[in-house]
């Protein structure tokens, strides 16, 4: 046994064999029957009354649920108009504050306070020309947390996100990663296994990486004990291999000998993983309020005091932190409006998934196992019944019909809390707490009658006339 694939712990592994487990054993007879029941049964109903359909799968089929879900919600979402303010003031480009309206004539401003654009203009005209008196400035210091290490799921996350890598290209970029390349005549690889859902970590790792850390940045940026993240956990996780990390600190995306997106993929993974042993950054947030009798502007400025793990990982550019000379503030100070800015918004419906936010959902729900999200991902893509267009998941027609039906037969293998229970069972099968064949018994009787209706009352989709003989 051994938990990260490291000289030191396949050494210790193969010195201290052990017996095989027999509950891991019934847990996997037990995962494979289920998988096997609901594929190879539902399946062949599948293919008789819609043709084609390609499949279906005790998780693959509710992974697509989501999706269809997703579509219906967006075709019956109705759009709401409403309108905002901005509000500036201030002495120069620099020093221009923008805020917000929060309160109006002591009517608290609300989300569809203003609907339509006559309620903005009266609003623009009962402030415009006044004068606020900044009332209240308070500061206090937030410290940001370090992101933990990569697993496989938060890797497609983020992959996809900031490099627009979809999940399966994301794992073969990993796998070469893995693999390694040859340095001085030996095959080196670059990061430890990809397909994890553990966070935990090598001591031997976090001991390098802390030198690497306390001799390329300073002490400052060296956290007095190692951020430790073996107690977050996703749902479900197995926790077989240690999280994704590079194999040796050291080697920088800049000496690798590969293409423009595997050093963009191993950049990634260093910099996490880097940054997930630093300390917090320090965040000076400055409340400040004005008023001018019963109209309150509020807004906050937050600037960067320490830059903490930001070293490696600097923030985004849409982070919000700004450079202000607050001694040019002070309560009592007269601001005059420079600026007032009207905007037009209306409500917008849900956003379709994407690759990553597919996988975070499925995460959260504790649906199928966060090593296999890719595989599923990919197979109903591959299947026809989801299409992937400008990074967002759109489901076919095809895929609707299929979770209708396969909701109206089968709807406790379609439901959400079932197969995250069916997960857990599972989990109890490798702990000896729940026997595997009594599980399979009574998950079996309900299915098989469920199975039999469906064969008889399933709508079958009409043959449609054409002009071909």
């Amino acid at each position: 046994v051994f938990n990260e694939i490291t000289k030191k712990a396949v050494i210790h592994g193969i010195e201290n064999p052990r017996q095989i487990e027999p509950l891991l054993v019934d847990a996997y007879m037990a995962r494979r029957a289920l998988d096997y029941l609901v594929g190879f049964n539902i399946s062949p109903i599948l293919w008789t009354k819609l043709p084609g359909s390609k499949s279906a799968g005790r998780v693959q089929s509710v992974a697509l649920k989501l999706i269809t879900e997703r579509e219906h919600e967006i075709e019956l979402f109705n759009p709401e108009e409403f309108w905002t303010l901005t509000l500036k003031f201030g002495d120069d480009n620099k020093n221009t504050i923008t805020a917000s309206i929060s309160q109006l004539n002591g009517d608290k401003i609300e989300k569809f306070t203003f609907r339509d654009k006559n309620s903005i203009e009266k609003a623009i005209k009962e402030i415009k020309e006044k004068k606020f008196q900044i009332t209240d400035i308070s500061s206090k210091v937030v410290k940001r947390n370090p992101s933990g290490p990569f697993t496989t799921s938060t890797l497609q996350q983020v992959a996809s996100s900031r490099l627009g890598f979809g999940a399966s290209r994301t794992m073969q970029i990993a796998q070469k990663l893995y693999q390694g390349v040859e340095i001085d005549g030996d095959t080196v690889g670059l990061i430890t296994y990809m397909r994890t859902d553990g966070t935990n970590l090598s001591a031997d790792a976090v001991n390098d990486f802390r030198n690497f850390i306390k001799s390329e940045y300073g002490n400052e940026y060296l956290p007095a004990s190692a951020n430790n993240y073996s107690g977050k956990k996703a749902k479900n996780a197995q926790e077989a291999h240690e999280a994704i990390r590079p194999t040796d600190v050291t080697f920088t995306h800049n000496e690798l000998s590969l293409s423009a997106d595997h050093k963009k993929l191993y950049k990634l993974i260093w910099d996490r993983f880097v940054a997930s042993q630093m300390p917090q950054p320090e965040i000076n947030v400055n409340s400040i309020k004005a008023k001018v009798g019963d109209n309150i502007l509020e807004t906050s400025l937050s600037s960067i005091s320490f830059d903490g793990f930001y070293k490696v990982m600097p923030p985004g550019k849409n982070s919000g932190y700004v450079d202000y000379d607050l001694e040019s503030l002070k309560i009592g100070l007269n601001k005059e409006i420079s600026k007032v800015t009207k905007s037009q918004h209306f409500t917008k419906p849900p956003s379709r998934y994407s690759e990553a936010s597919l996988v975070k959902e499925l995460e959260k729900r504790g649906i199928g196992r966060p090593s296999t999200y890719q595989e599923i991902i990919t197979n109903i893509q591959e299947r026809g019944y989801v299409r992937s267009e400008s990074k967002r998941l759109y489901a076919t027609k095809i895929a609707n019909l299929i979770s209708d039906r396969l909701f109206k037969s089968f709807n406790r293998v379609m439901d959400y809390g079932f197969t995250a229970e069916m997960e857990k069972s599972l989990d109890e099968v490798a702990e000896g707490k729940e026997d595997w064949k009594k599980l399979l018994e009574s998950f079996y009787k309900d299915f098989t009658e469920a199975k039999e209706n469906a064969s008889q009352t399933m709508e079958r989709n009409a043959p449609i006339n054409t002009d071909v003989d």
